[in-house]
């Protein structure tokens, strides 16, 4: 399996689940939808009222799973930015064009967009035996 294959699949998946830490050192989770980019960045929305908007202010490092059907998941950890400016209308598109309906929330007072780079991810096929598993580093 190469990275392209592991791409294929994020690609044909919509919802992500993003943990962040707290600032009390506290883990919590968030099913989102997202978009990626062909270096295996991903996009994704929220509001600066949110609770992972004010952990990744304080901790940026975050970790997604992205897939849990038929035994089959992208374990994915990294480090997450806000965009502003022409970087986030670059990566704006990239996320509405897997999710147009996200494009309602645009002009919503408070929408923040993060890009998260990848550090390590794990594709994991449990249908195969031996297990299918391959692991990237960035």
């Amino acid at each position: 399996m190469d990275k392209s294959q592991i791409l294929d699949f994020v690609k044909k998946h919509k919802l992500a689940v993003l943990s962040t830490v707290s600032s009390e050192n506290k883990s919590q989770s968030a099913v989102l939808e997202f978009g990626e980019t062909d270096d295996f960045e991903i996009i994704f929305d929220t509001f600066s009222t949110a609770r992972k908007y004010k952990n990744l202010k304080q901790n940026n490092n975050v970790s997604l799973v992205i897939g849990w059907d038929e035994n089959i998941t992208v374990q994915y950890e990294g480090t997450a930015e806000e965009l502003k400016g022409e970087e986030a209308e670059k990566y704006k598109e990239i996320y509405w064009k897997k999710n147009p309906e996200a494009r309602r929330w645009a002009e919503r007072e408070g929408i923040v967009y993060f890009k998260v780079k990848p550090v390590w991810i794990r594709y994991s096929d449990l249908n195969r035996h031996p297990w299918e598993i391959h692991e990237l580093e960035f």
